[in-house]
């Protein structure tokens, strides 16, 4: 297996999220329910659509590279 040019990009903490599925998720059935955590500010989130997930990681990410360009 090759690795892609995205494969050899760093993966920054600043970046990662801890998603767990509760067990009722059925991911092949579209119903993902779970929690998500940011491990850097620890703020989290329970979802209940992918939709949610999504965009507390994106409301999240944005928070934090607003301030990273604030405070260089």
């Amino acid at each position: 297996m090759t690795a892609s040019p995205a494969d050899e990009q760093p993966l920054p903490v600043e970046r990662a999220f801890v998603v767990q599925m509760h067990v009722t998720a059925e991911i092949a059935h579209g119903r993902i329910v779970g929690r998500v955590e940011h491990v850097m500010s620890g703020q989290a989130l329970h979802f209940h659509t992918l939709e949610e997930l999504l965009t507390f990681m994106a409301r999240v990410l944005s928070t934090r590279e607003t301030a990273r360009e604030e405070n260089p």
